[in-house]
């Protein structure tokens, strides 16, 4: 008889969530600013940072809050800020430096209606901004896209390794759904990987030989040669890192994609039209960058439809097409504007997309 595991199970907001999985991932410095719908995670941070010993710093703007996190990182500590659309906007120059320089940090986006101020509700208007690297250059982020409050703990987790791995930003890209919903879900215990030693830390050159971090490359040839350094390794971050899920595509007709709290929503639809007999699977990405492109293609052929669900205008869909390349029809249903699909809705939606094979 198996044994059964008894889970350390927690119910927290999805920000506090998150919040707590990076202070047992070892973050020990925190800036940040207010803004809705993430104001849970600073205030989280303000008690959490000095009960072990880090650093939080509310700081005077995003702008601040951002370069501080490049400081903290430059001198190797686990560094994390967090904010919502407009704030992340605010900090893309920086995060542009910090892949130029690459620096390890952890950035969270916890996403609401845009463009503008627009509101405080959950959107996913951002994931050009996120994928297609938010500032100026030829550079990426890898992304995660959590779905429920599990996944806010264990990729916060994964966040912190995978940026001193490759020395790269990554962002979290929730929404205000999932950050201010509450689920139980498993504390998993951090367990840290063996990872490359941090032998660029800005932290005193007594006894060795200077060393220089830093995003400009006057040289001729230099910042070209920078760039290909860059591109090789986003090529092997795409190689190893894709991360998907997927459920019921082994005999699906039409393949519902979606990410975060929109894949969340559609999966109750899809098995509920399983239940009817419907072949309808979903596929989900959890990795927006790197994005599996690979993982899309073989699911695509003559046969096989595609609904693609976005809280916004569509953005994902755009990767979706480029990866089925006319293999298959490619279909999007979208809410933009903080507007949040309702579980009927989108029941409706993919059943009248449906067609028998």
């Amino acid at each position: 008889m198996a044994k059964k595991v008894q889970k350390n199970l927690s119910l927290m907001k999805g920000n506090e969530a998150l919040a707590e999985a990076a202070v047992q991932a070892g973050c020990r410095f925190y800036a940040g600013y207010p803004i809705t719908p993430q104001n849970e995670i600073p205030e989280f941070m303000s008690r959490r940072m000095p009960e072990v010993g880090g650093v939080f710093i509310q700081a005077e703007s995003e702008l601040a809050a951002i370069n501080m996190v490049y400081g903290a990182a430059a001198a190797g500590v686990r560094a994390m800020t967090s904010s919502s659309s407009p704030g992340i906007s605010l900090k893309q120059e920086a995060i542009s430096f910090m892949a130029a320089a690459e620096l390890p940090a952890v950035i969270v986006n916890i996403q609401r209606g845009g463009p503008g101020l627009g509101n405080i509700t959950g959107s996913q208007g951002d994931y050009f901004q996120a994928v297609k690297g938010g500032g100026h250059g030829d550079y990426y982020c890898i992304v995660y896209s959590p779905f429920n409050l599990q996944e806010m703990w264990d990729l916060t987790m994964c966040s912190f390794d995978k940026a001193d791995e490759y020395r790269i930003p990554v962002i979290i890209l929730g929404d205000g759904v999932v950050g201010q919903m509450m689920e139980p879900f498993d504390q998993k215990k951090y367990i840290r990987p063996k990872l490359p030693p941090k032998d660029w830390v800005l932290d005193g050159c007594k006894g060795r030989k200077p060393r220089v971090i830093r995003s400009l490359h006057m040289v001729p040839g230099g910042l070209e040669e920078h760039n290909l350094k860059l591109i090789k390794k986003y090529d092997n971050i795409k190689k190893k890192e894709v991360l998907f899920d997927e459920y019921f595509t082994e005999d699906a007709s039409l393949i519902v994609i979606g990410f975060g709290i929109a894949a969340r929503i559609a999966l109750s639809a899809v098995k509920k039209l399983r239940d009817e007999g419907k072949r309808i699977g979903l596929f989900r990405p959890v990795t927006l960058f790197p994005f599996p492109s690979q993982q899309i293609r073989k699911r695509a052929h003559k046969n096989t439809r595609f609904l693609v669900v976005e809280m916004n205008a569509g953005q994902m869909v755009e990767d979706v097409r480029l990866s089925v390349n006319g293999a298959s029809e490619v279909l999007f249903f979208g809410k933009p504007g903080g507007a949040v699909f309702n579980p009927d809705e989108l029941y409706q939606k993919i059943k009248g997309t449906y067609r028998k094979p």
